[in-house]
């Protein structure tokens, strides 16, 4: 694998800093040698992420980077608002690219379309890689009613907000089902799991509208057709009552037509991590956001939410192991904490749809 640093500096460990989060614990397109973030320079970045040291280091600058991690890429580890390159960073992907290092990203705004970062690619030569860059139109795929037809259980990982884990659990359970001999194929809707290096998968929120769905039941189809699996994950998007981000879960279930539902919720968070500073949008109830999600899963086969998965973000294990508990006896569904707990109890109910 291609040995790439990633660059999320003052936002490692935040949710900001999603996508660097994500390729520290899971990736098969790069190995990660390191994390650029000035603030938390020295320390170990699975101490920083998990409370559990995995020997990737965290470098002050991109100096200190190439010196010590000798990367081939640098990707860009921060999902902001709008998509945006941020500012601050321009100096670093400069620096990076006249050093001959390729860089990787997942922004809304492309490298490939920055005519400075552009010139400075073709004059040092060096890739730009936008992985939210979308398929020509002329390419993009419509609806084609294909996914509710493949003979295998389709479950999308879908939750009560946006970054509250939905990408990482996708992953965790897929590699939990596998190990447990159910095989099992995800698929990605976003710029991480595609950095990650998912062989299938599409940058949904980067599609224009009328594509959404067809392009992603394309992905899904195409991954039934070459893997054969049992069972497909897909990732999901945003929340169905999300004020902003309401589109990517609502062409998810219809490109995925679910055979059933997985729904993470992070049971301390009180407001969308959306724009909390302007919009401060209350989280819905786990029970809302199930009638809102078997709603609108009605017309696409009907599949029902069969386990909710715990973000355990500003609780105790105390508090977690009691919403355990509390949520199993309330909605007599499977409930475990995917980080604290795996993905026993999930691939047990799974196994039992088969």
């Amino acid at each position: 694998m291609e040995r790439a640093v990633i660059l999320c500096d003052g936002y490692f460990g935040q949710n900001t800093g999603k996508t660097a989060n994500g390729l520290i614990r899971y990736s098969k397109r790069y190995q990660i040698v390191g994390v650029i973030d000035h603030m938390k320079a020295g320390r170990d970045a699975g101490e920083v992420l998990d409370g559990k040291a995995n020997g990737i280091p965290i470098f002050k600058d991109f100096r200190e980077a190439l010196d010590k991690g000798q990367p081939e890429t640098l990707v860009i580890g921060v999902a902001t608002f709008g998509g945006y390159i941020p500012k601050e960073f321009r100096p670093l992907i400069r620096e990076a690219i006249e050093h001959g290092v390729n860089v990787a990203a997942g922004l809304h705004e492309f490298l490939r379309d920055d005519p400075e970062f552009a010139r400075l690619a073709a004059e040092h030569g060096v890739q730009l890689i936008d992985v939210r860059r979308p398929r020509d139109l002329r390419e993009a795929q419509q609806f084609s009613d294909k996914s509710r037809k493949l003979p295998c259980l389709r479950i999308p990982i879908l939750g009560t907000d946006g970054a509250i884990g939905k990408r990482t659990t996708a992953l965790l359970l897929t590699d939990a089902l596998n190990a447990a001999g159910i095989k099992t194929t995800f698929v990605a809707t976003g710029q991480t799991g595609l950095l990650q290096g998912s062989p299938y998968g599409v940058p949904l929120d980067a599609i224009k509208g009328d594509f959404m769905v067809g392009e992603l039941e394309a992905e899904v189809v195409r991954a039934y057709e070459e893997t054969k699996p049992q069972v497909i994950i897909v990732e999901g998007q945003g929340s169905i009552s999300h004020p902003a981000y309401v589109s990517g879960t609502r062409a998810i279930v219809m490109a995925s037509f679910p055979s059933a539902i997985f729904m993470m919720h992070a049971p301390a968070r009180k407001t969308r991590n959306f724009r909390r500073d302007v919009v401060a949008w209350p989280m819905p109830t786990v029970q809302e956001e199930i009638d809102w999600l078997q709603f609108f899963a009605k017309i696409a086969g009907g599949g029902k939410v069969f386990a909710i998965g715990l973000n355990h973000e500003n609780m105790t294990r105390e508090q977690v192991e009691q919403t355990v508990k509390e949520y199993e006896a309330k909605y007599g569904l499977p409930t475990a904490d995917p980080l604290w707990h795996g993905c026993g109890k999930f691939v047990d109910r799974i196994r039992a749809m088969l």
